[in-house]
């Protein structure tokens, strides 16, 4: 395993050159981590563990740069700590990324180096799947760390957690649906789902069944000849439309389920819908941008409050895991998001900054409090 290596980052718009350092100035600890043997390339970042030890998945993708999956790192721990203190459960924020490609690069090797650099950390941080990663991956990991979530049920995990995930995403469109339209039924309504993983494609199901008309894009078309198949038993129907189409279509809701920063000054001009609700982690490339949104019109509700699913998910297993306490959890979802939309309108602002208000009250208001030591005392299952 190698150390951090010095690093000048072309991150900034206007051009100069951002140390790793400045780069990582509202985090606590940012891993680089390399083994040569088993390819492994991987960064972990360390938000904040006000709350408690870190907690956020590990995704693995075939980045362009190291400069892009190291950002993509810092957003997705940042946004994690917002998750976590938004679910109210006692963990702080952080995330994994790999770099490479999930449908060839992957090895048990691999995901055992991993588990040596999460192991090395103490407890700082656990992790579990992502985008990218399957529950399948960790029981390799879990082989070299003790600070494994979301592994298969028979190795002692709590499964997979795209399920909840995707149920509190459907929590999510109900409740826009009822902030909009006062109805919770999804039936007739048009959703333009980006991407069909293991959240979207959940989520894709669930709204056909229910009688609501999808338009639908993904990088793999054997995701969409899949769901198509599936709608054909199913009231709902499902229209496949190209990758930047999918923000042009006139629908009641987009639900992004990818990758995060999808909308931008660019994308955010073409949009025609009501609302925005979906899986993705950050999907505002910038916070100002839900400003906008509330200019024209558009209900965004944040990410971090709609798939914290999963995140309940795994939190839960490191108390015991008990699925109808998740499932409860989950659906508090919806209640979250109706506050939170009630009183965005009631300040005269963004949605997302009604949330960060009390997610960064309740981050100060917990300085006091430290469970990272009752964490540690904790057993945890491994794999002998």
């Amino acid at each position: 395993m190698n150390t951090i290596q010095p690093m000048e980052l072309n991150l900034n718009q206007s051009g100069g050159s951002l140390s790793v350092f400045q780069q990582m100035s509202q985090h606590e600890q940012v891993v680089f981590c390399q083994d040569e043997s088993t390819g492994l390339k991987a960064i972990i970042a360390i938000h904040n563990t006000t709350l408690g030890p870190a907690l956020g998945g590990c995704r693995m993708r075939p980045y362009a740069s190291e400069e892009e999956a190291l950002e993509d790192v810092l957003r997705l721990s940042r946004g994690m700590t917002y998750k976590c203190a938004a679910a109210d459960v006692d963990f702080g924020g952080g995330k994994a990324v790999i770099i490479g490609d999930p449908h060839k690069d992957k090895s048990p090797e691999l995901f055992r180096a991993l588990g040596q650099f999460v192991q090395s950390l103490g407890g700082r941080y656990y992790t579990g799947c992502d985008m990218g990663t399957l529950p399948e991956d960790f029981v390799h990991a879990a082989k070299e760390t003790q600070y494994i979530v979301g592994a298969p049920e028979e190795y002692g995990g709590s499964g997979d957690s795209s399920i909840p995930t995707a149920h509190g995403v459907i929590m999510g469109l109900r409740a826009v649906s009822q902030f909009l339209w006062d109805t919770t039924h999804l039936a007739g309504k048009t959703f333009s789902i980006q991407g069909l993983g293991k959240v979207g494609f959940k989520v894709a199901e669930t709204l056909l069944a229910e009688g609501a008309n999808l338009f639908v894009t993904d990088i793999y078309e054997n995701s969409i000849i899949e769901l198509q198949k599936k709608a054909e038993t199913l009231p709902g129907e499902v229209t496949r439309v190209d990758g930047k189409e999918i923000f042009q279509i006139e629908a009641d809701a987009l639900v992004p389920c990818a990758i995060g920063g999808i909308i931008n000054d660019i994308s955010l001009s073409d949009l025609k819908v009501k609302a925005i609700c979906g899986a993705a982690n950050n999907q505002l490339s910038k916070d100002y941008l839900g400003g906008i949104l509330q200019q024209r019109g558009i209900l965004y509700a944040p990410d971090y409050i709609v798939n914290a699913g999963g995140l309940i998910q795994v939190s839960d297993e490191l108390y015991g895991l008990n699925k109808e306490r998740v499932l409860k959890k989950t659906e508090a979802i919806f209640e979250t998001l109706m506050q939170t939309f009630e009183a965005a309108a009631k300040q005269s602002i963004s949605t997302i900054e009604a949330a960060n208000q009390v997610v960064e009250q309740r981050l100060e208001l917990r300085k006091r409090n430290n469970s990272f030591f009752s964490h540690q005392q904790r057993p945890k299952w491994s794999i002998k």
